[in-house]
């Protein structure tokens, strides 16, 4: 049996009881039941969660602020199915780094503090699960949700035959020096433990994966090497994915902005938007860094906020030399994933509110450590920068599940694995809307 979630959200600071997958059921919403369902967000969350609820039967309809799907969060992600890097980013480590970050610029975890008081009481949950313990914890929460995702993921491409820049080849993460080395195999092994292949790779074994470093073999020192990670484009993905969709009756709601939900007799009657209201039986709310302002209509509190990660996409153009395998410096926590013609370049992180913009200067450093790793890889001089906002929980696990309306449930605030994490998230909706028990365990996954 699945865990109960003991409670989902908390208003004026009370913890309010979940409803449970079975409690739908007596409400006439849940198993055998078709309904029509919309689902608030045309990211890779929304849109796979569209696509499972339509396999159960349900009519849907998604709607999406973007002219189409997947062009926020789920356009600029580092392109990277990674559960061998499943670590919760609150760490013991991560408060020395974020104070680091308000003089040292070249942080991986970036603080920028403003008047916003939500950052602050935020930071402030994320900084209570910084201890070794519930670091250990939320990584192996995120890690058999990562595992159970990709399963997932491998079953809808399967059944759908999506093209979208997939390479199956695992994934690089590796160091420049013995002594990083070291400690970041030994990191690994809380992962190896729960049941990830890795793999302690030499200098020379790290250039018969990827030629493509050659020339700079001499700086790194060894790497770890996750068999069964992989990459490929989320944003081709979701877009396909919603072709589908789509062909099979879907209806989705583009360029149409959600402002709130409206309420009667005790349950949500409907969403209002900036083009009048959708009606459904049930809606979930899969809206990203953008869930907490639409929640909040209702009354309920949801703990996520923006972290704002930096990408540059680098057309391959004429270059022979560019990387065939996904890798990781992890002494930079600069990400490079090939993307059929293209490579994407990941690092930073920044915690600095619903800003989106970028200046050219914020990709100079993950543009220099591409540039030398791989200098006759691609057409450095366009490079596309882009800025984008993570949904974090101070967990970094997302919240899925059902709110204290019986018809709203919650499938959102993945953090900077939600490609990742996707498709698992969106079974594991579709399951408790149903009334069935989903295939993992549940705690973790409330507010």
């Amino acid at each position: 049996m699945g865990h109960t979630l003991p409670f989902i959200a908390e208003v004026d600071g009370t913890e309010i009881p979940a409803t449970t997958g079975s409690d739908l059921v007596d409400a006439n919403i849940g198993a055998g039941v078709e309904m029509k369902i919309v689902v608030l967000g045309g990211g890779v969350v929304g849109v796979t969660t569209a696509y499972q609820l339509q396999q159960d039967g349900h009519e849907v309809t998604v709607i999406e602020r973007q002219p189409s799907v997947a062009e926020e969060t789920s356009w600029g992600n580092a392109g990277m199915i990674a559960p061998g890097h499943s670590f919760a980013w609150s760490s013991p480590q991560a408060p020395m780094i974020l104070l680091k970050s308000l003089v040292l610029k070249n942080q991986a975890l970036r603080f920028k503090p403003s008047l916003d008081p939500r950052l602050w009481t935020w930071s402030l949950k994320f900084l209570a699960q910084c201890t070794s313990e519930k670091a250990a914890l939320n990584t192996l929460r995120k890690h058999r949700l990562a595992l159970y995702s990709q399963s997932v993921l491998h079953e809808v491409v399967d059944r759908e035959n999506i093209q979208f820049d997939n390479t199956r080849k695992g994934i690089i993460y590796f160091y420049r020096d013995e002594a990083s080395l070291e400690r970041g195999f030994e990191h690994m092994q809380i992962l190896a433990n729960d049941g990830q292949e890795i793999r302690r790779l030499t200098t020379q074994q790290v250039i018969e994966l990827e030629p493509a470093l050659a020339a700079n073999q001499h700086k790194i020192a060894g790497a770890v090497y996750a068999p069964t990670d992989e990459t490929g484009d989320c944003n081709k993905f979701t877009a396909g994915l919603a072709r589908i969709c789509q062909e099979r009756g879907a209806e989705f709601l583009t360029g149409t902005t959600v402002k709130g939900f409206n309420m009667t007799r005790g349950e949500i009657s409907g969403v209002a938007t900036d083009r009048g209201e959708v009606k459904g039986d049930l809606y979930v709310l899969s809206l990203g860094s953008y869930s907490p302002m639409v929640a909040r209509t209702v009354n309920i509190d949801l703990p996520i906020y923006p972290v704002k990660g930096y990408t540059l996409t680098i057309p391959v153009g004429n270059h022979g030399a560019c990387p065939k395998i996904g890798c990781v410096d992890e002494n930079n926590l600069v990400a490079i994933s090939p993307l059929g013609d293209r490579i994407r370049a990941t690092a930073t992180a920044e915690f600095a509110g619903y800003d989106a913009s970028h200046r050219p200067s914020d990709f100079a450093f993950m543009k220099s450590v591409v540039q030398e790793l791989y200098p006759d890889a691609a057409d450095y001089d366009r490079a596309h920068m882009w800025a984008g906002l993570r949904p974090m929980t101070p967990t970094n696990m997302p919240i899925i599940g059902p709110s204290r309306y019986r018809n709203l449930f919650f499938n959102t605030g993945h953090g900077h694995i939600g490609w990742t994490m996707s498709n698992g998230s969106a079974r594991i909706a579709a399951d408790m809307i149903a009334g069935r028990t989903p295939a993992i365990p549940l705690d973790g996954l409330a507010a």
